[in-house]
Order: structure tokens, then C-alpha cells, then sequence
């Protein structure tokens, strides 16, 4: 198992079109893949999920993965976060 924190720091929080990053970056990874916050654990490859999660500028979120390629695929989705997922 594979887990990085990150912050949300894009001034909007994850909302649709963030989300939408996330579940793409994730289609094609084969590990499981979760992001968690305040104990609430989702499913990373699902929009709705990720949608509900209600993570809000600063909030922190934990992401897992377990699986064959769990490392790169928390880089990757690590790599949107610190990006501010391409907002200004």
C-alpha cells in the first residue's frame, strides 16, 4: 500500500470539473485507488464519489492505493492536487 497527503489549494475546493480530473487520471490505473478525508473513504475512479467527498480549500486528503502500479498512480493523482488542478 501506497499514501500521500495533500491539500486542496485551488481557492474552489474539488468541485465538477476537478473531480472530473481525478476519475480520468484514474481510468487507467489497475490498483485501487481512494482518497480519504476525516475518515471518510471514496472511491478515486468515481465521480459521484469524489464529488461528495466535500473537499473544501485547505481541507487535507489523504490518497491510497493498493495494487501493481499503487505508486505511480498516487503520484499522479498527488501531481493534480499540487497542480491546483490547472485553476488559477
Amino acid at each position: 500500500m501506497t499514501e500521500k497527503t495533500v491539500t486542496v489549494s485551488n481557492r474552489a475546493g474539488i468541485h465538477a470539473r476537478p473531480a472530473a480530473l481525478i476519475v480520468q487520471c484514474t481510468k487507467n490505473i489497475k490498483s485501487s485507488i481512494f482518497l480519504e478525508k476525516n475518515g471518510d473513504r471514496i472511491n478515486a475512479k468515481s465521480i459521484m464519489g469524489v464529488i461528495t467527498l466535500g473537499a473544501s480549500y485547505g481541507s487535507e486528503i489523504r490518497i491510497v492505493a493498493e495494487g501493481e502500479d499503487e505508486a505511480a498512480a498516487v503520484e499522479a493523482v498527488a501531481k493534480l492536487f499540487e497542480s491546483k488542478f490547472e485553476e488559477a
